[in-house]
Formats: structure tokens, C-alpha cells, sequence
């Protein structure tokens, strides 16, 4: 029963976001097709996952552990200031921070965590910026 509360919860919130994406509007064009459609992809396919979970038949859910319960929460913590923080850091240096906190929660040492971190953000900066033409903000403090 737990999985179609979810389930509904979830559908209103992404048909809420759809019509919050709906009104996306760029005043000039710096993309081929803009900023509206991603959002609008990425949750009509989240919608149709939940309408599915609401079909389907249930199943018995058991909880997680305590201890994947706090990871998940930590998790959860370090997207929000990810995205808080992504204009004010800049997305090198916050992807790297994101990378190395989620790779210690999965367990890798501390020197691999910095050095994934490091090498993800200056690889997806590079691979955004230069190969696919997206404009990311570099942070306040390399202006």
C-alpha cells in the first residue's frame, strides 16, 4: 500500500512540474532547443513510471535498514546543497565536491573519493562547456 501512496504522491508532483516546465520561456535562444524540453522529458517519464507503480500489483515492502536509511538522507542533504550551492561554487568545483561525497558513501577511501571527484568535474565541465556547447556557470569566485 506504502508503493501507491508514493506512487499518487509522486504523479501530482510531476504533473505539478510539468505545468511549472510548461512555462519555461528563454528571452534568447543559447541552445538549439532551448531549456524547455529536458524538464519536461525527464518528468513526463518519471509520471509514466508512477502510473505504472499505481497499475501494477502490489508486493510486500519491507523497510531498508537503519543504516541505508541515514545514507539516503545524507544523500539526499548533499543534492540539495549541490543545487544550492551550483551557481555560487560553479559546476567544477560543486561536481567534484558531489562526486566525492557520494563515492565515501559508497564506501571507496578517501584519496580515490578526491581523486573521482576532481577528475568527474573538469571532465564533465570539459565535455559540457566545449564538446556539447551547454553554458555552465563557473562559480562567483573565477569571475
Amino acid at each position: 500500500m506504502s508503493d501507491r501512496i508514493f506512487a499518487g504522491v509522486w504523479l501530482l508532483l510531476c504533473i505539478g512540474g510539468l505545468y511549472i516546465g510548461w512555462g519555461i520561456h528563454s528571452e534568447y535562444s543559447y541552445e538549439p532547443l532551448g531549456p524547455r524540453p529536458f524538464p519536461l522529458i525527464i518528468l513526463g517519464l518519471m509520471a509514466l513510471c508512477a502510473v505504472l507503480m499505481l497499475l501494477r500489483h502490489p508486493q510486500v515492502v519491507t523497510w531498508p535498514h537503519r543504516a541505508t536509511l541515514q545514507r539516503l538522507l545524507v544523500l539526499i542533504i548533499t543534492l540539495s546543497l549541490y543545487a544550492w550551492l551550483f551557481e555560487w561554487l560553479g559546476f567544477p568545483l560543486a561536481t567534484a565536491l558531489l562526486t566525492f561525497s557520494i563515492a565515501l558513501l559508497f564506501g571507496a577511501r578517501v584519496l580515490a573519493a578526491a581523486i573521482s571527484g576532481v577528475v568527474m568535474g573538469v571532465a564533465l565541465y570539459y565535455a559540457f562547456d566545449r564538446l556539447l556547447d551547454v553554458t555552465l556557470p563557473l562559480g562567483v569566485w573565477l569571475n
